[in-house]
C-alpha cells in the first residue's frame, strides 16, 4: 500500500530477511498497541495485590472533637488556634500599647501666642468697654454696665429709641458716621482672616461686636422702607464754648447721665448714608452664615446707598450743623459712593454697583487720582485708600476685564503709589526719629492713621502673595511685598512700645503704658456713688491713675518728637477712640501669625456671581 520508500532507497524485498523485517515494522508502526498489550500482562499480574489491598481491613478515622461554648459549637483544634492567635496578638499589640499607655505623658503645647495675637485680645475688649445700650455680664467689663436707655425715647418714629451702639471715645457722644467706619473695617477684617480669629478663638466675639453695632445702625433710619427721607446722625453731643450740661462740659460715667442728649438727624448726607451702607453691607458677608439676618442687612444696606444717590440729598451731612461739624466733619462723598459701591457688589454680585463704583466720574470727582498726601490717608473722612484696595482686590483675583478694565488698572496703579508714599524711601511723609510716620503732618493722635495705613499695606502685600506677585514698580523702584510688610511691623511695633519712650501705647500690653487715659468711665470709681455733672470733675483732674484700666485702647499717641504727655486732660495725646482701635485690630489681625499666614482667597466674594458663562450641564444619561 505503500507508493515509495518514505525512508530512502530501494523497494527490493530480501526472503531471508522477511520475518525480521515483520518484527521491525510492528515495532516501527504500533509501539503504541504494543505498549498496550505489555500493560495489561502487567496489570493481571498485579491483580492479586490490588485485591489484598482491597481486602484488607481499612484503619478507622479520629472522630473529631468538639467543644460547646453555648453561643457557638467549634472543633478542639480551632479553639486552641484561636486562644492561640489572642494570645500572640496580645503580647505583639495589645502589650506594647498598655505600656505606651503607662509611661508618664509628654503634652505637646501649642505655641505661644505672638504679641499680635495678644495685643489683639485686648484691642478687642475695648468695644466691650464702649459699648452703649442695656448691658449684660457676657460683657466682661465689671466697671461697665447698662447705660443711654433714653437715648431718642422722644422719637415717635423709632420703637423703644435709639438704645445701643457705641461711645466713640472718651466722651459720651455716639457719632454715627465714625461708628459706621468701625464696623465696616470690623468687618473688613472678618472678612479677609476668619481663620485667624478662629484659631485665637476670638471669631464670635469680633461678630458680637459688629452685630451690636450694625443692629444699632439699622434703628439710625427706617430699615423696613425701600426709600427714606432721613437719616438719625448722631445722639448726645455738645455746642461749642457752651456751659450746657452736655457730653464735654459733665465729667459723668455713661451710667450716671442724667443731661438731655439732643438726637441729630440728617435730611441730606451721601457721605453718612454711603459710609453705614458699607457697614451694612460688609456685615452682611460677615453672617452670610446667617441668611435671614444677612439679607436684612443687605437689605438696609440698599436702601441707605439709594438715600446717598438720590440728586436732591447731595449734601454733606455735617455741613452748618454746630453738633458734628467742629468734630466729625465730612469733607466729601465721592469716596463713599466708591466705598460703598463696591461692598454693595460684593454683598449681592449686582453689576450696576461695581459699574458705578469704575465709572471714571466717581474717581475724577474724588481727586482719587490726584495722589497729594490728604487722599493718601485712610480714615473715618478719607474711604479712597481702602475703596481702591478693594477695586484692586477684584481686578487681582478675579480680572473681570472689558469694560472695567481700564478704570481697575488705573486703581491698582495708584494703590500701589499709595503704598509706595508710606515708605520712607521715598520722602512723601516724615518719620519721627524713632521711626512713626507722621499721616497727619504733625498735628497730634497720630496713631488712628498709622493703624489703618499699617492694615492697607499689609493686606496689599498678602492680596500680592496669594496672587503670586512678588512685587510691584513705583517709577523706576521696585518694591516687595516683603518691604511692605517690613512697613506694618515696624509701625505696630512703636504702637506696641517699641519706640523711644518704651511706652506701649495700647492699654494693658506690656509694662508700661497710659495711665491717665481721657475717658470718663475709666477715670470715675466703680464704687456705688453717682456723680453729679461737675462733682466728676475730681476724678478729671486728679494725678492718679485710672481707677479702672480700659483694656486694649489706643490713645492718641506722641507728637512729631516721639514725646508723650501721660495726663487725661490732655485728650490728644491720651483719648482713644473706635474708629482708631478698629483700624488697629484690623492691623493686629493682619500681622499675627496664628491660624497661618495669608487671607481667605474668596469668602469676599460670596455674593458675586460668577463673570462668565458656566459650562452647560452634563447630558442625561443614554437609554436603549
Amino acid at each position: 500500500m505503500f507508493t515509495s520508500n518514505v525512508w530512502g532507497g530501494g523497494l527490493e524485498v530480501q526472503g531471508e530477511h522477511l520475518e525480521e523485517d515483520e518484527k521491525d515494522r510492528n515495532s516501527q508502526w504500533d509501539r503504541a498497541s504494543l505498549l498496550r498489550q505489555q500493560q495489561i500482562h502487567e496489570y493481571h499480574e498485579l491483580d492479586e495485590v490490588q485485591q489484598s489491598w482491597l481486602l484488607a481491613p481499612q484503619e478507622r478515622k479520629k472522630k473529631k472533637k468538639y467543644i460547646d461554648l453555648g453561643c457557638i459549637v467549634c472543633s478542639t483544634t480551632a479553639f486552641k488556634w484561636t486562644v492561640l492567635s489572642v494570645l500572640i496578638a496580645f503580647f505583639v499589640i495589645g502589650l506594647p500599647i498598655i505600656i505606651a499607655k503607662s509611661l508618664p505623658k509628654h503634652k505637646i503645647h501649642p505655641a505661644p501666642p505672638d504679641n499680635y495675637t495678644l495685643a489683639l485680645h485686648k484691642a478687642l475688649l475695648f468695644f466691650n468697654a464702649q459699648k452703649s445700650g442695656r448691658l449684660t455680664a457676657s460683657n466682661d467689663i465689671s466697671w461697665r454696665g447698662s447705660s443711654g436707655l433714653n437715648d431718642g425715647s422722644n422719637l415717635t418714629d423709632v420703637k423703644g429709641g435709639l438704645v445701643g451702639g457705641y461711645y466713640d471715645s472718651g466722651e459720651n457722644t455716639k457719632y454715627h458716621f465714625p461708628m459706621a467706619f468701625a464696623m465696616t473695617v470690623l468687618s473688613w477684617s472678618v472678612i479677609e482672616y476668619p481663620h485667624k480669629y478662629e484659631a485665637i478663638n476670638e471669631y464670635h466675639h469680633a461678630r458680637e461686636l459688629i452685630q451690636w453695632g450694625v443692629d444699632y445702625l439699622l434703628l439710625t433710619f427706617n430699615s423696613s422702607a425701600t426709600t427714606i427721607d432721613k437719616i438719625y446722625s448722631q445722639v448726645g453731643g455738645a455746642l461749642n464754648n457752651s456751659n450746657v450740661p452736655s457730653d464735654y462740659t459733665c465729667w459723668e460715667k455713661p451710667e450716671d447721665m442724667d443731661y438731655p442728649r439732643p438726637v441729630q438727624t440728617a435730611y441730606s448726607g451721601p457721605d453718612l448714608a454711603g459710609e453705614m451702607a458699607a457697614a451694612l453691607a460688609a456685615a452682611s458677608i460677615v453672617f452670610q452664615d446667617n441668611t435671614t439676618y444677612s439679607k436684612k442687612l443687605v437689605k438696609g444696606a440698599q436702601t441707605l446707598f439709594a438715600f446717598a444717590r438720590d440728586p436732591s440729598k447731595r449734601t454733606r451731612y455735617s455741613q452748618g450743623n454746630p453738633y458734628i461739624e467742629p468734630y466729625y466733619n465730612s469733607t466729601g462723598y465721592y469716596d463713599e459712593y466708591m466705598w460703598g459701591a463696591i461692598w454693595l457688589y460684593y454683598a449681592t454680585g449686582n453689576t450696576s454697583y461695581s459699574n458705578l463704583a469704575t465709572n471714571p466720574g466717581i474717581p475724577r470727582n474724588a481727586k482719587a487720582f490726584q495722589m497729594n498726601p490728604n487722599t493718601t490717608i485712610f480714615s473715618w473722612d478719607n474711604k479712597l485708600p481702602g475703596a481702591m484696595l478693594l477695586l484692586t482686590r477684584f481686578r487681582m483675583f478675579l480680572n473681570p476685564g472689558y469694560p472695567l478694565e481700564t478704570t481697575l488698572m488705573q486703581y491698582q496703579n495708584v494703590t500701589g503709589l499709595n503704598m509706595c508714599s508710606y515708605l520712607k524711601q521715598f520722602g512723601v511723609y516724615n518719620f519721627t526719629h524713632g521711626g512713626l510716620i507722621q499721616l497727619n503732618h504733625g498735628k497730634p493722635a497720630s496713631l488712628q492713621f498709622v493703624a489703618g495705613a499699617t492694615f492697607l499695606t499689609n493686606l496689599f502685600a498678602d492680596y500680592m502673595n496669594a496672587s503670586d506677585v512678588p512685587g510691584f514698580y513705583c517709577g523706576s523702584y521696585y518694591v516687595s511685598s516683603s518691604a511692605l510688610r517690613d512697613f506694618a511691623t515696624s509701625q505696630v511695633n512703636y504702637i506696641l512700645g517699641d519706640n523711644p519712650s518704651k511706652t506701649s501705647y495700647v492699654v494693658g500690653y506690656g509694662p508700661k503704658y497710659p495711665t491717665q487715659v481721657h475717658h470718663r468711665a475709666a477715670s470715675t470709681p466703680d464704687n456705688g456713688v453717682r456723680y453729679s455733672c461737675t462733682g466728676g470733675n475730681r476724678w478729671r483732674d486728679s494725678s492718679q491713675g485710672n481707677p479702672n484700666v480700659i483694656e486694649g485702647a489706643m490713645v492718641g499717641g506722641p507728637d512729631a518728637e516721639d514725646r508723650f504727655v501721660d495726663n487725661r486732660r490732655l485728650p490728644a495725646y491720651s483719648e482713644p477712640t473706635i474708629a482708631g482701635n478698629a483700624a488697629l485690630v484690623a492691623a493686629l489681625v493682619s500681622l499675627t501669625g496664628s491660624g497661618g499666614e495669608g487671607v481667605s482667597r474668596n469668602g469676599i466674594f460670596s455674593g458675586v456671581t460668577p463673570l462668565y458663562p458656566q459650562s452647560p450641564p452634563p447630558p442625561p444619561p443614554w437609554k436603549p
